[in-house]
């Protein structure tokens, strides 16, 4: 018979702050919950550890079953462990996040969620949980991630201008930088190279830019 130990065991779960830039704004992936407690709140996508699986599985199941998106890379940033934070019982929380092109995203609400849809940073819902401290949290790790460029990388297509690159830093770091000095720290970290193209579209055209592969 397998030992049991009398200590109280907490649950587990995971919740995910996914990230994406629409009309130049930074932008949250939230789910409308479809049952209590806060039936009808917005909240993170997530949900509780499966006994059969490892936490980064659980986290990369339940944002597929909530929303139907299929991240491929998902980093965990922090831990929330509030012995309040559920009212259902005692709710260990692993917190994940994620930058993610808009264009490559179709969401679609299931599991649990009654929707799923993109809030600007700026003018987001009231929140269930403590969700709204996660949120907090993952910004300023974002935030505090911004001195490698190269995440941006994840916000950007394949190719891009170097305008485009830096409202992703602006849009991030939520204040602008000055242009002449990102374009140096863009060059002088060698993360780029010019692609020879230009863009195309109602402004001028300017130089189409993509990541510099590592030789």
């Amino acid at each position: 018979m397998p030992f049991t130990y009398e200590f109280p065991h907490p649950a587990v779960a995971t919740d995910i702050a996914v990230f994406t830039l629409i009309a130049g704004d930074l932008s949250l992936l939230l789910i409308k919950r479809g049952g209590p407690p806060f039936e009808g709140s917005w909240a993170l996508p997530g949900g509780f550890l499966a006994p059969d699986e490892d936490l980064d599985s659980c986290a990369h199941r339940e944002l597929k079953e909530e929303t139907g998106v299929d991240a491929e890379l998902l980093f965990h940033f922090a831990n929330f462990s509030a012995p309040d934070r559920d009212p259902r019982q005692r709710v260990v929380s692993i917190a994940y996040l994620a930058l993610l092109r808009f264009d490559l995203i179709t969401l679609k609400a299931g599991s649990d969620a009654a929707d799923a849809r993109w809030f600007p940073l700026a003018s987001l819902p009231n929140l269930a949980f403590d969700h709204r401290e996660i949120v907090d949290v993952a910004v300023r790790t974002l935030r505090e991630r911004l001195g490698d460029l190269a995440i941006l990388f994840a916000l950007l297509p394949q190719s891009f201008t170097l305008t485009a690159m830096q409202d992703a830093y602006d849009a991030v770091a939520g204040a602008p930088i000055d242009k002449r000095n990102f374009r140096k720290v863009v060059f002088d970290a060698g993360l780029v190279e010019d692609t020879g193209e230009l863009s195309r579209g109602r402004h001028r055209p300017a130089r189409l830019y993509r990541r510099k592969q590592p030789s």
